[in-house]
């Protein structure tokens, strides 16, 4: 007897079929967009280091780098350090940013001051001050640069003001730390 199989009937698919591909949103292409540019720009980081791995250099001191906009005319100056020498420093430095460096001279035309003239201004007449100020800034300079003869010395061999009115700043915290 031969055997009856029932028939399959071919017409109904047993799966649905896949929906079309739908557009993607605005959101969606972007988000895409920026993993992958993620992933090229990781890429070209590794292969930057690696290319220039050999290249030796040296650290860049970043506070002769970076530059703001400054407006100390328009600034308040800082509150006062609380020992004389500290806070003479302070209003030299201030002065400095406000007035103006120049060197080769205490005071030039424009009245701006050197290191030691604005030491002088901010010191109204006392002379031992001055002098305390003026030696605590030369320490200050030479615990950064070494052997350096005199405060007007290193003033004048600097052409831009950023190194010599930074280190009057370093020489006000140096003086406060030291109770002066």
């Amino acid at each position: 007897m031969p055997q009856t199989h029932p028939a399959i009937d071919q017409a109904t698919p047993t799966t649905a079929p896949p929906a079309p591909p739908t557009a993607l949103s605005l959101e969606e292409r972007l988000t895409f967009i920026n993993a992958a540019m993620s992933v090229r720009l990781d890429e070209a980081k590794v292969a930057y280091e690696v290319n220039t791995a050999h290249i030796e250099t040296e650290p860049v001191d970043l506070t002769d780098v970076v530059t703001v906009p400054l407006t100390p005319t328009l600034q308040p100056p800082p509150a006062s350090y609380p020992t004389p020498v500290a806070a003479l420093l302070q209003r030299a430095h201030h002065r400095l940013l406000t007035g103006g460096w120049c060197s080769g001279a205490l005071v030039d035309e424009d009245g701006a001051r050197c290191m030691l003239g604005a030491i002088r201004a901010e010191a109204r007449g006392d002379s031992g001050l001055e002098a305390d100020a003026a030696a605590v800034l030369l320490d200050a300079i030479r615990r950064k640069f070494g052997d350096v003869d005199s405060v007007p010395s290193f003033n004048d061999a600097h052409g831009s003001s950023r190194v010599p009115i930074r280190m009057v700043d370093q020489a006000a915290g140096l003086a406060d730390a030291r109770g002066l």
